[in-house]
């Protein structure tokens, strides 16, 4: 693809398939108790932000574009935190290969409509309109792209490395 000629639909997947290959690009070097380490206050960890971005994928595709009731999120109305939170049987493999996974769904669900298409679900805006998928699209880089940015400062301060991309 052409940035100066790609149609607008392959330039938005184009920066979006970007920002989801830097998530697993900025954890790869981390050990699991590095990349499950709280930093601040709050349960947010590197590995967190993954499960984070995967439950966001799931959201937007699965769950308001198509309308699927039965989507795995790690977070629940009683347990909003969830997401942040391991088992033992965990791994950083194992939770970066769900991300891709979702990755996997998001893309193949995408596919199945046009950038005009509304989600199904109950988002609405003030005109009473549901975002388009273009709308997702575009979200779903701000949102991937801001991660990304926290996993930067995480990186610097579990192990020293700096990003130069």
């Amino acid at each position: 693809m052409d940035a100066e000629t790609g149609s607008e639909r392959e330039l938005l997947e184009t920066h979006l398939e970007g920002n989801r290959s830097e998530v697993r690009r900025k954890l790869t070097g981390l050990d699991w108790e590095q990349a499950t380490r709280r930093l601040g206050v709050s349960a947010t960890s590197a590995a967190g932000i993954v499960k984070h971005l995967t439950d966001v994928e799931r959201w937007w595709f699965r769950h308001q574009l198509d309308g699927e009731d039965d989507v795995p999120f790690a977070w629940t109305d009683d347990e909003p935190d969830r997401e942040f939170e391991f088992t033992n049987a965990d791994t950083l493999e194992g939770v970066l290969d769900e991300f891709d996974r979702a990755c996997d769904e998001s893309r193949a669900h995408a596919a199945l409509h046009g950038l005009d298409d509304r989600i199904v679900r109950s988002v609405r805006w003030m005109d009473g309109q549901r975002p388009s998928l273009r709308w997702v699209y575009l979200h779903m880089i701000e949102e991937t792209a801001r991660h990304n940015g926290h996993l930067d400062i995480y990186r610097e301060l579990l192990d020293g490395t700096v990003d130069q991309d």
